[in-house]
């Protein structure tokens, strides 16, 4: 059982605020909790551990009392409470009340990074996580070297000789979350944009991404040929980089508001109507562009228009329409609602509709269909034991289906959950929602060919 905050050691009147006074988290939010309980059914922690304080009623009250010092200084039990939350803002979803978990938990955690001092080993696996992972001109030469450990035997020798089960719990975990790596994939250059056959009903930038344009670059690919073939002129800037989404979700706020200063200058520069985002980590954050750069007076405005100008793939798609028949694809088919989708963003049908249009295609819905899967931005590599069980549960429910192929909108879900089909012996195929819609439009060849045979298979 996790280690726990007793109530009763809250109780501490005349402590000192735990929070300094840039952004805590705000008691105007706080106060909207009217500590009901809906939402400790929809938490993923909840559900595992039974544990008041990791539901998001016991991680409000955490922090209120942190403003009214009751757990000032922070310490490790407070700060562990809120790294264990995934942040899959499923509370918000089920609340009656309206509370905007986001919000309060992203202040949280910027706080805990600048005012709380992280063990020496935890503090240096985040720094080399956030040096590498929104880079992807640093991650492809990574991915390059996993390439040859897979392929040289190397891995085999290391399983086989007990050499992994020396390494630390996340060193483990991240040599168990890495996926087959296809070298055609990865060395692959970033699509082109395409102009339409006659007028064009929208200039669309299209967002790469960072592990999406390393590791799904056939993504990215159908993307463009998706909007390319729905009418629209598709830009897609070269020099843009990462949206910050992996460090605003993770309290790293001064990264966070540059990454995105820079994309929002590369959009403004591209001149495009719409911005089509195919990872739903990185559109929840982009759409919020504007909360984030509240205080910056060169950005605020800018920020809002950007962020207005978002749209998830799925979304897009659904409002501009298909003119033509789609081709049947005969599949039986899972999605899996990405949580940054169905509730930072609130998509939930548009997906669904857009896989019920094809001909032929078995659309199933999954059980605990609004539960996370374990990815949630970099949370399977913080906290691999709880992200493995939920994968684990997750991959469950997507055998006991009967599904052959997972579909979902987000590159981490797909990886976390082909990871957990593997585990459990059963390597479904997982395919993002546009490779569908792709294969639909006749852009691309039968998806009938990828299904009895895992997306990593050998180049």
């Amino acid at each position: 059982m996790r280690q726990t905050i007793p109530v009763e050691s809250l109780e501490r009147p005349g402590a000192a605020c735990a929070y300094d006074s840039h952004h805590p988290p705000s008691m105007e939010l706080i106060d909207q909790c009217v500590h009901c309980g809906f939402c400790l059914p929809a938490c993923p922690t909840y559900m595992l551990w039974n544990e008041e304080m990791d539901s998001p009623r016991g991680r409000i009250y955490l922090m209120k009392m942190g403003a009214e010092g009751g757990v000032a200084p922070m310490d490790a039990r407070f700060v562990s409470h809120f790294d264990t939350c995934l942040g899959c803002m499923a509370c918000m979803t089920a609340c009656p009340s309206g509370v905007e978990y986001g919000k309060l938990i992203e202040a949280t955690r910027a706080q805990i990074e600048r005012n709380y001092e992280r063990p020496a080993l935890d503090g240096l696996f985040r720094k080399l996580i956030f040096t590498v992972f929104p880079y992807p001109d640093r991650l492809r030469p990574l991915m390059l070297s996993l390439w040859l450990y897979q392929r040289s035997g190397l891995r085999w020798l290391v399983r086989r000789s007990g050499l992994l089960g020396m390494l630390p719990v996340r060193l483990r975990s991240m040599e168990s979350l890495s996926p087959e790596i296809n070298l055609r994939t990865l060395l692959a250059p970033a699509p082109h944009g395409v102009m339409p056959v006659g007028k064009a009903r929208l200039r669309v930038g299209v967002l790469l991404g960072c592990v999406q344009r390393v590791l799904f670059g056939e993504v990215n690919a159908a993307t463009v040929r998706v909007l390319g073939a729905l009418g629209c002129e598709v830009v897609v800037p070269p020099e843009q980089g990462c949206c910050g989404a992996l460090m605003a979700h993770t309290g790293r706020e001064p990264d966070a508001m540059d990454a995105a200063r820079r994309l929002i200058e590369v959009f403004e520069r591209a001149g495009v109507d719409v911005i089509a985002i195919n990872s739903a980590g990185c559109g929840s954050n982009m759409k919020e562009y504007g909360h984030l750069l509240r205080d910056d007076p060169e950005f605020a405005e800018r920020a809002k228009v950007i962020a207005g100008k978002c749209r998830d793939i799925s979304e897009l798609i659904a409002e501009l329409g298909f003119e033509g028949a789609l081709a049947p694809i005969r599949l039986k088919v899972a999605y899996h609602d990405s949580c940054h989708l169905q509730h930072a963003q609130g998509i939930r049908a548009q997906p669904r509709q857009l896989l019920a249009s094809i001909p032929g295609l078995d659309l199933i819905e999954l059980a605990e269909a609004a539960t996370c899967c374990g990815s949630a931005g970099v949370f399977n590599l913080l906290e691999p034991d709880t992200a493995r069980q939920l994968a684990d549960r997750k991959a469950q429910h997507v055998i006991h289906s009967g599904a052959q192929a997972l579909v979902s909108a987000n590159p981490g879900c797909l990886l976390q959950i082909a990871n957990g089909l593997k585990r459990a012996g059963h390597p479904v195929p997982v395919l993002h929602i546009v490779e569908v819609i792709d294969a639909a439009l006749g852009l691309s060849g039968s998806l009938a060919s990828r299904v009895g045979a895992s997306r990593e298979s050998p180049d």
